[in-house]
């Protein structure tokens, strides 16, 4: 059900995102918050690459809340950039939902 939910939240609720709140360019929208997902580009740096049950939040040097804060300001900018903020932020909410998700080592 995890992974479900994980790939639900990554490329099915950016649609409802789109549609909700950019109405008139959700087709765009909807295509540049998938595009935001090449956050995920940075597990390349990680050792190793993928490691199951590992939370990629504050491990990951694009996942850090130094680079979330980043991704808020962008809310504040004009569009694409407020598109790619709500995405960057919705990418990293979706992962902590994961974390939460994984069993206690």
């Amino acid at each position: 059900m995890q992974t479900f939910i994980h790939y639900f939240l990554h490329f099915g609720f950016p649609l409802v995102i789109a549609l909700i709140f950019f109405k008139k360019e959700w087709k765009k929208a909807y295509l540049i918050l998938l595009a935001t997902m090449l956050v995920d580009l940075d597990h390349l740096v990680a050792n190793p690459i993928f490691q199951a049950n590992r939370c990629s939040i504050n491990f990951h040097p694009l996942h850090t809340y130094y680079a979330m804060l980043v991704y808020f300001v962008l809310l504040f900018f004009r569009k694409p950039f407020n598109i790619i903020g709500t995405g960057l932020l919705f990418h990293m909410l979706t992962d902590f939902t994961d974390c939460l998700m994984m069993p206690a080592s």
